[in-house]
């Protein structure tokens, strides 16, 4: 049985436009301010591996408890009691889960162009993994993720499930409703909370700040 959370700006010490549970390093907060948040986060989910996430499609099979930060836009462990964490802040935060493999995997537009999240239940099944769930964390509605039109035809090109409006009229790409039908291709059933980064004030969103922190989704066997 696994088990799966996705944080949100609440309950952590981080100030300003990183207030208050900032999970990343990279974005400008004070890394002495962040490890006290991701201490909370261990102090409930244990000890827990996050990515240096770069928009690719490397997943990661992790077999042990590690201090390496791993390169990577997927990570994926059939052993118990190792936290998985990917972070957001307006891309979606996959997680999949089985009965006896697990993964977090980091899907924004170029995520979901390049196949991590396929790439990802691929290697699941490789490691013996059976019927597999994925909840999607929040992330940008389609009405709220404009994008320019060349932008949007080379998505939905692919994903046509993603053709989408702004509240503008203008083109916008629903990167959520797309993964779905793409991980239902693969039999994949999908769990997802609607609640949109940019229009939630609870959320991180970069769209709505550039300047801002990251949120997490967490999962474990």
């Amino acid at each position: 049985m696994s088990f799966t959370f996705f944080t949100d700006r609440l309950g952590g010490y981080s100030q300003g436009d990183f207030s208050a549970l900032n999970l990343a390093l990279h974005v400008g907060d004070e890394v002495e301010t962040v490890v006290r948040n991701r201490d909370v986060i261990e102090q409930v989910h244990g000890k827990t591996l996050y990515m240096n996430q770069i928009h690719g499609n490397t997943v990661e099979i992790v077999s042990a408890h590690t201090d390496q930060v791993l390169t990577c836009d997927g990570l994926v462990t059939n052993v118990a009691g190792i936290t998985l964490a990917v972070l957001v802040a307006d891309c979606i935060p996959l997680l999949l889960s089985s009965q006896n493999v697990v993964a977090a995997v980091h899907v924004g537009r170029r995520g979901l162009v390049n196949g991590v999240a396929a790439k990802s239940v691929a290697i699941m099944r490789e490691l013996g993994a059976d019927l597999i769930t994925a909840n999607l964390g929040p992330s940008i509605c389609g009405s709220c993720y404009e994008v320019d039109q060349s932008t949007y035809d080379e998505v939905v090109a692919i994903h046509p499930s993603a053709r989408c409006q702004s509240k503008n009229g203008t083109p916008a790409l629903d990167l959520p409703k797309a993964l779905v039908a793409n991980l239902q291709t693969f039999s994949v059933n999908c769990v997802v909370d609607s609640r949109c980064t940019r229009e939630d004030k609870n959320l991180f969103s970069y769209r709505k700040s550039h300047r801002t922190g990251r949120q997490a989704g967490l999962i474990r066997l």
